[in-house]
């Protein structure tokens, strides 16, 4: 299998990062263009840190993201 490294001016990384989040209580309330509005902001947020988002799932109750972030930046 082949990794793909990145780098920078100091280090050269390949960090990938799996977050999860749910609202309170993991109400269903990503629905209803909710979770299309929340897929725009998280794109244009990771477009600005130069986040590669790698994979990005949004259901009803809760959010998955893969994303590789420079180490320097953490999550």
């Amino acid at each position: 299998m082949y990794m793909k490294y990145k780098s920078n001016r100091n280090v050269v990384y390949s960090c990938k990062y799996h977050v999860v989040w749910c609202p309170k209580y993991r109400r269903s309330v990503l629905i209803d263009g909710v979770d299309v509005r929340l897929k725009e902001l998280i794109k244009e947020t990771c477009d600005q840190l130069n986040v590669e988002i790698i994979e990005m799932e949004i259901m009803p109750d809760h959010v998955h993201l893969l994303m590789e972030v420079d180490p320097q930046l953490g999550v």
